[in-house]
C-alpha cells in the first residue's frame, strides 16, 4: 500500500512538473521545447503534452515538447557510421524538388517521425529531408524522405 501512495505522489509532482513547463512555455512564447527525462513518462504527462501539440482551441498556438530519456542522448546518432548524413530541405527546396522531378508528396520515400534520426534533428510531419550516403560506383548517393 506504502508503495502506491509513493508512486502516485511520484505521479503528481511528475504531472506538475510538466504542467509548469507548459505554464513557462505559455508565459515566454517558447513554440518548441527538449525535455530530457532520466526515465520514462506516465501516461497523464502524454495526454498534456498531446493536448498542447493539438489544441482543442484553433486559437491558441501549438507547443511542441520532445521528449528524450538520458539513455538515448548517450551517443550522437549523427556521428555513426551507418547513418548517413541527413539535411532538412526548406521549403522553397521542396517545391523545388517536387517541381523537378514532377511528383506529388505522397510518391516520395517515407520516414517515420519517431525514427531515432527524424527525433533527433525534430523533424516533424511534411517536412523533407535530403539524404547523402556514401556509394562505391557513384561517390554519393541522394536520395529524399517525407516525414510521416
Amino acid at each position: 500500500m506504502r508503495q502506491v501512495v509513493l508512486t502516485c505522489v511520484h505521479l503528481y509532482h511528475f504531472a506538475a512538473l510538466i504542467i509548469s513547463y507548459v505554464m513557462r512555455m505559455e508565459k515566454e512564447k517558447i513554440t518548441r521545447a527538449v525535455l530530457i527525462l532520466r526515465r520514462g513518462i506516465t501516461t497523464f504527462a502524454k495526454r498534456i503534452l498531446s493536448e498542447m501539440a493539438n489544441p482543442a482551441d484553433a486559437t491558441k498556438p501549438r507547443r511542441i515538447v520532445e521528449l528524450f530519456e538520458e539513455l538515448e542522448l548517450l551517443v550522437n546518432i549523427t556521428e555513426h557510421i551507418f547513418v548517413p548524413k541527413h539535411v532538412l530541405l526548406s521549403e522553397d527546396e521542396k517545391k523545388t524538388l517536387l517541381a523537378k522531378y514532377k511528383l506529388k508528396e505522397t510518391q516520395l520515400p517515407r520516414i517515420q517521425n519517431i525514427d531515432p534520426i527524424a527525433r533527433f534533428y525534430g523533424l516533424q510531419k511534411g517536412n523533407v529531408v535530403k539524404i547523402i550516403r556514401p556509394s562505391e560506383t557513384a561517390g554519393r548517393y541522394v536520395t529524399y524522405r517525407l516525414v510521416v
